[in-house]
């Protein structure tokens, strides 16, 4: 920037151009004038302006904050002194401090050179004076005093002007003191309008913001008004119908009460028939009693008369790959009814190679005829052997021991005969699975009497005289040492098998379930007339118990379902090794044990005093079902192959010496 330069300076510049300053207009508001101006004006006058001024050739720039003031033009000095033009005011209030400020913002114009001395001054009209010549000093000299005239005339105005400037800046001064102090209060003004802007503009922010939230608000609340009004709607269309339907019910109302008068005496007509329905279903009731009861009374003296002890013989169909029977082997004839009768008789040939004719022909085979309760023929079917002792399973219900056995050899189906055959075929079904199926169906019948019925059932077999648990699981599994038939209780004549389980039933699945187990557990082995062979006595035993809460009557019986051993004669000359030997002394036990049974059922029927029940653990375990108050079935099974005539024979014999005896009346079990 260029250094600033004073009003008194251009003075001085002027006098040594010797041109005669002309006293321009000033643009100064004038001593003791008010300013009145908006923040707009305020702002306008607060700017400064650029103004250049023309000095000696030289430009300078004043810059300044303050107002402009007007510049002081210099004028060509001519010889009549023509007066400078007027600079027009400027309108409107202007902020002006000083006229060093207001020169400093004039743009400066362009140098006048300055003339040499000597020179006279140009004449009006353009024409420049004649050039003294230099020996015409007296001329020269007028034309200096002439000069120093007018310089000094030049000098008296520019102090005079000088002075007025003086005094106008002193009064500019004074005026920009107070403008200042103004500037400082508008500022100030300034400064609290805009912080009042500010505020106005965050309320301004502030209040849209709200306004758009009471907007968006309001438009909910709209669409909730909107929806309010459209469930009014639909709850004014419900409650016109519910109107609609309350008036319906009254209608039904009236009518229904109406009705309930005619009901009330329809009621007290109907409470009378029931009334006298009542009684008469308790007189009924009474009756059924009775006749339930002479049923049981009917029903066992019908099996007396049958015998308490019965023997049913039952023939096996050969197995495929076995040899067929020869024809006239065995025969089933017919009954006193003819062929329509079930047959009781059996009739087997056995023809003997070492006796022989004079003539040397072989002698006619021998014929034994033995007669039972019942003789079923190979073609026989499971049903059908169990409809025969359907009505002594029965029995069990009505409070008297059942105990049915399975007799035979070895591979003469007598395990098929009471478990049935492996596959759940329901045609193979055993008499197990068929006698609980059957005892919990005239359960569920007689449940309509009152009578309630539970059934607890335990299988365990009885090996070289030792009692095993055939539903043991998990360790417990072939420690049948630990099982011991004892008395249920001092005085009691109930026998239980300690350490064994017994299982609580009510249904065919879980019947199944335990037979599974009991096949799994069971001890066969191969023997030379079967490849699986029972080597011990199965024992299923079901204890029923019956009450009927409203007689106070109980009663209680078990079901035995026994699968004997197979029975075979010992050959003396066999040779033994360690698994022959271990089969002798199975068929030992199995055989002895048979012998107690046979023992058994003799003294019950000579009616001896002492019964050798304690001779084997299976007459023990069973004393309760072989006793006079008991009924009791044996199955003997025999085989079609001839090759086995002398097992058979043996087998049909002790079957004829039991079918021969006669027990005591059985006895019911009731409280």
């Amino acid at each position: 920037m260029e250094p600033q330069r004073s009003p008194l300076l251009e003075v001085k510049g002027n006098i040594e151009l010797k041109r005669p300053l002309v006293k321009a207009p000033s643009r100064l508001p004038l001593p003791g004038s008010r300013f009145k101006r908006g923040p707009d004006q305020m702002e306008d006058a607060l700017e400064p302006e650029k103004k250049r001024t023309r000095v000696l050739g030289t430009t300078t720039k004043f810059a300044t904050s303050y107002p402009r003031a007007p510049a002081l033009s210099a004028v060509p000095q001519t010889q009549g002194q023509t007066a400078a033009p007027k600079v027009p005011k400027r309108t409107g209030p202007r902020c002006s401090t000083a006229v060093a400020t207001v020169l400093k913002n004039q743009k400066p114009g362009p140098a006048v050179p300055a003339k040499k001395p000597g020179t006279a001054p140009p004449k009006p009209g353009g024409k420049k004076p004649s050039k003294r010549p230099a020996w015409d000093l007296k001329g020269q000299l007028c034309d200096l005093n002439a000069e120093l005239k007018c310089c000094r005339e030049r000098t008296q105005t520019l102090d005079q002007e000088n002075q007025q400037l003086r005094d106008q800046l002193r009064e500019a001064q004074q005026q920009a003191t107070a403008l200042g102090a103004e500037r400082g209060t508008l500022q100030g003004e300034l400064a609290s309008v805009r912080a009042q802007a500010e505020q106005g503009q965050r309320e301004l922010g502030n209040l849209s913001a709200r306004v758009l939230e009471l907007e968006e608000w309001l438009g909910t609340q709209e669409g909730l008004v909107r929806e309010l009004q459209k469930e009014q709607l639909e709850l004014q269309e419900e409650r016109r119908g519910l109107v609609i339907r309350l008036e319906e019910q009254e209608r039904r109302l009236q009518a229904s009460e109406a009705a309930l008068s005619d009901s009330q005496a329809e009621v007290a007509s109907l409470r009378r028939e029931t009334a006298a329905q009542a009684a008469s279903l308790a007189e009924r009731g009474e009756r059924l009693h009775g006749l339930e009861m002479e049923r049981r009374r009917l029903h066992n003296q019908l099996q007396e008369l049958k015998g308490n002890i019965r023997v049913f013989c039952r023939v096996r169909p050969a197995l495929p790959g076995e040899p067929t029977p020869p024809p006239g082997f065995l025969l089933f004839p017919s009954g006193p009814g003819g062929p329509s009768d079930p047959p009781t008789h059996l009739s087997l040939f056995r023809s003997d190679e070492r006796r022989g004719t004079l003539s040397g022909m072989p002698a006619a085979p021998t014929r034994h005829d033995f007669s039972f309760d019942r003789v079923f023929p190979p073609g026989s079917g499971q049903d059908e052997v169990f409809e025969e002792i359907a009505m002594l399973v029965q029995s069990a219900l009505d409070g008297y021991p059942v105990c049915i056995f399975a007799y035979g050899q070895t591979g003469s189906g007598k395990t098929f005969t009471m478990e049935g055959g492996p596959g759940g075929d329901p045609q193979g079904e055993g008499l197990i699975p068929r006698a609980l199926r059957h005892l919990f169906s005239v359960a569920g019948d007689l449940s309509s009497q009152g009578w309630t019925y539970s059934f607890v059932a335990s299988y365990v077999e009885i090996y070289n005289e030792t009692v095993r648990d055939l539903l043991a699981t998990g360790t417990r599994k072939g420690h049948g040492g630990e099982c011991e038939i004892r008395r249920a209780g001092p005085g009691s004549e109930e026998l239980v098998v300690t350490n064994a389980r017994y299982v609580p039933v009510s249904c065919e699945k879980e019947v199944e379930a335990l037979l599974q187990l009991a096949r799994q557990n069971r001890a066969v082995a191969r023997t030379a007339q079967n490849e699986r062979s029972s080597r011990s006595h199965s024992v299923f035993q079901l204890q029923i118990s019956g009450e009927h809460t409203g007689r106070g009557l109980q009663c209680g019986a078990p079901l035995n379902l026994v699968d004997l051993a197979g029975s075979e004669r010992l050959d003396p000359g066999l040779a033994l090794g360690p698994g022959e030997r271990e089969r002798l002394r199975e068929t030992q036990a199995i055989n002895s044990s048979l012998s107690t049974l046979g023992l058994v059922i003799m003294a019950l029927s000579n009616k001896e005093s002492h019964v050798p029940y304690r001779n084997s653990k299976l007459t023990y375990l069973l004393q309760n079902s072989l006793g006079g108050s008991a009924k009791m079935l044996m199955f003997v099974n025999i085989s079609p192959l001839e090759e086995n005539v002398s097992e058979s024979l043996n087998s049909l014999r002790f079957a004829s010496k039991v079918n021969q005896c006669v027990i005591g009346t059985a006895q019911a079990n009731r409280k």
